[in-house]
Order: structure tokens, then sequence, then C-alpha cells
């Protein structure tokens, strides 16, 4: 199952036992030798299998609980855990195609589709002046069934006038803006948050699960598109950005 304990010395410092054991584990899940939801074998079977000492292993599995990789349940074993969602940060992708990437299953509730007049907040992240006929979406996001982002939209009506027309459970805002309006700049805003009961409802946790709430606002050449508030549950989805400079 794993590679035997080596004896050898390398020229450079050994890396440290507790090390070597995640390592292994990691390489079975990477290799999909045990998959979402496997249980992986007792401290005590890990203990025979490296030689390795109890606290050493017990280091490896809660090292690796810590960074996501397992789930540990007391009096039942360590599993190996599923994999979160992953949201690019720095550039602008529909949630659709980062769930469909995953090979996994998207599906929208849209909870509402109206026309409103812009308060002061909606005006100004839409830089229209208060009052101002705008579109109003909110919709939630799932994943396989499950619920992984609520999605509350504003929209300058006057770049995208046939917004409320759209059907947004065999598409996304996302990809109708990009076509009539192609998106030439963003702004991420990202912020931990405290969830409402509405909300808990929505996405299915519970009063204690963190939230990730990201302020989206696009443009089309001089005028702002669409201000989008993202709320995903925090045990489900992480963000990630990668930049040069």
């Amino acid at each position: 199952m794993f590679p035997s304990r080596s004896r050898s010395t390398a020229a450079s410092a050994p890396a440290p036992f507790y090390a070597k054991v995640k390592q292994a584990i990691s390489k079975q899940i990477s290799a999909g030798v045990w998959r979402p939801h496997d249980r992986i074998p007792s401290e005590a079977e890990l203990v025979a299998q490296f030689g390795f000492s109890r606290m050493t292993i017990n280091r490896a599995l809660r090292e690796l609980t810590d960074e996501g990789l397992l789930v540990r349940l007391q009096g039942v074993g360590t599993f190996v855990a599923e994999p979160k969602g992953q949201s690019a940060l720095f550039e602008i992708r529909s949630i659709a195609d980062e769930i469909t990437a995953r090979h996994h299953q998207h599906r929208c509730q849209v909870l509402k589709l109206e026309q409103i007049e812009a308060d002061f907040t909606q005006a100004a992240a839409l830089g229209v002046e208060e009052g101002t006929p705008v579109f109003h979406s909110v919709m939630v996001h799932f994943e396989n069934d499950v619920p992984v982002q609520i999605e509350d939209r504003c929209v300058n009506a006057a770049v995208a006038p046939d917004y409320l027309q759209q059907d947004f459970t065999t598409t996304t805002p996302h990809a109708y803006l990009s076509l009539v309006a192609p998106l030439t700049e963003g702004e991420h805003i990202v912020e931990a948050v405290k969830s409402t009961p509405e909300q808990q409802q929505l996405l299915h946790i519970d009063d204690s699960e963190p939230c990730l709430l990201i302020h989206r606002r696009t443009w089309s050449t001089q005028h702002i598109v669409s201000h989008a508030r993202l709320l995903f549950p925090g045990s489900r989805y992480r963000l990630q950005g990668h930049f040069m400079s």
C-alpha cells in the first residue's frame, strides 16, 4: 500500500517522519486510490505500516485534517474529505463553468428577477442616479444539488435592457452579460461575514458556519454593467488567485 520506510541517508537533511507520512497519504488520495468519504487505515494500522510512533502518525493526520484533506470523527475513524470548490479570485468566471470544470452538475434556483429603483448604495455601485430603474436578481447556485452560492445582483438596465427576459435556469447572468456587454474590467472585494437566518436556510448551513462574501463589479468599456454580492459557505468554497508581476 505504502512505500517501505527507507533506511538510507540522503545528502540533504531528511524530511521529518510525520512529513513522510503526510506525503504518502496525500499520494494515495491524489492518485485516486482513496476517494472522498473513504475511510483510511487507523492510527494503529499506520503505526504498524510505517514503524513510526503513534505521536508521529497523529501529527501527520492532524495536519492533513487542518489542511482540509482528511476528516476525523472521534470514535468512528478518519476519512478522505470532499474537495472544496475553488473560485477564481483574479479572473471573472461563471460559477457554472467552474462547477462544470470539476465534472459536477450545476443548477440554479431563481428567487427574484425584478425591476427596482436603485437606492443610494445600489446607485453608487452602478454609477447611476439614486432612483434610477435597475434590474435586480437573486438566485442560489447548486453543485451536485448542494447549495454553494447565493448571488444577489443589480444590473445597469441601460446596458442590458433584456436582462429580465432571460431564463437563468438554462444560462447564468455572467454568461448573458458577457454576451451583450463584453467585460473589459472587474473588481473584487472579499470579506468574511456572518450569514442571516434566511441565508442559512438557503445554503443549508447552521448559525456557526462562517461565510465568504465577494462584492464583484464589472465594466464594459466605460459603463458599469453590474454589481453582485456572491455569498459562499466557508466550508464548501475557497478562493484562488494567480498573478504575475
